[in-house]
């Protein structure tokens, strides 16, 4: 995040998080999360609250930003969600992400660790590999998972 983006954040939400318990608390207070409206099996409109609009224009700067970036967990986040949801909606899921860690950040005193786009590659990798080992289960076949020897 840029000097500019984190001052207006500890500017908006201060550096205590003790105040908030849990981080979803947090961004239910900033107005980064989604509604929930459905009634009679019917979904309405799920739109998020209104909170802070500082603090909102600052991470959705930041959101954007990140998505343009190459390589990174939260451009890979930002594809993934926006080829389904679309980009307003990958927006705000990013900037609930930014604003997440920001406040395990602030809480635990610790320094962002980039995970790197591979992470939800290899996450990808393994809940298709379970998914297909229970498939074959579910028509009575016992699977053994071997590695093959890579091709020199």
């Amino acid at each position: 995040m840029e000097r500019r983006a984190a001052e207006v954040l500890i500017a908006e939400i201060g550096t205590d998080m003790t105040v908030f318990p849990t981080d979803k608390h947090l961004a239910s207070w900033a107005g980064i999360c989604p509604g929930q409206n459905e009634s009679a099996g019917k979904r309405k409109s799920a739109k998020t609250r209104k909170g802070s609009k500082w603090l909102r224009k600052t991470l959705t700067e930041s959101a954007r930003a990140a998505a343009r970036t190459k390589e990174t967990y939260l451009s890979e986040r930002y594809r993934r969600l926006a080829s389904r949801r679309g980009d307003k909606k990958a927006i705000v899921a990013i900037c609930h992400e930014i604003l997440t860690a920001a406040y395990h950040m602030l809480q635990t005193g610790e320094l962002y660790r980039e995970q790197g786009a591979d992470t939800l590659r290899h996450h990808d990798q393994d809940r298709i590999r379970r998914r297909a080992i229970s498939q074959l289960e579910k028509l009575g076949l016992k699977v053994t998972l071997e590695q093959l020897p890579q091709a020199a």
